[in-house]
C-alpha cells in the first residue's frame, strides 16, 4: 500500500505524461505537466512532477535562476550539495538559488508530487 502513497492521477492538477527526454538525468520515471506554458509575456515555467517510488533526479545546477520546490502529495527528498537531506512532506517548500547544487525525487516508499517553479 505505501507504494501507492501520493499517486493520485486525478488531481486538480492532473498526472501528467511520463517524461522520456530526461530520462537520463533520473534514477527512474517521472511525469510531467506543464501549467503555464506557451506565454511568451511571462518568464517562468509551472509544472506539475510527479515521481515514481524511489526516483529522484542527478545532482544538478540551475544556472539560468532559482527554483521552488512545493510538494502537494507523498514524500520526497530534496538535498542540497554540502547540507543533509531534507525530507519533505505535503505543504512543505524549497527554494533553490541560481547556482546551489542539489538533487531531489521520491522517497523508496511513496510517490512524490510536486509543483516545480
Amino acid at each position: 500500500m505505501a507504494k501507492n502513497k501520493g499517486a493520485v492521477k486525478n488531481d486538480v492538477f492532473g498526472f501528467g505524461e511520463k517524461n522520456p527526454n530526461v530520462a537520463k538525468h533520473f534514477s527512474g520515471a517521472s511525469y510531467l505537466k506543464g501549467l503555464v506554458v506557451g506565454d511568451n509575456n511571462v518568464d517562468v515555467s509551472v509544472t506539475n512532477v510527479n515521481f515514481e517510488p524511489g526516483c529522484h533526479n542527478n545532482w544538478h545546477i540551475h544556472h539560468n535562476g532559482f527554483q521552488i520546490i512545493m510538494c502537494t502529495a507523498g514524500e520526497g527528498w530534496y538535498q542540497e550539495e554540502g547540507k543533509p537531506a531534507q525530507l519533505l512532506k505535503p505543504g512543505d517548500v524549497v527554494t533553490i538559488h541560481e547556482g546551489a547544487k542539489h538533487w531531489h525525487g521520491a522517497t523508496k516508499d511513496s510517490w512524490f508530487k510536486s509543483i516545480g517553479i
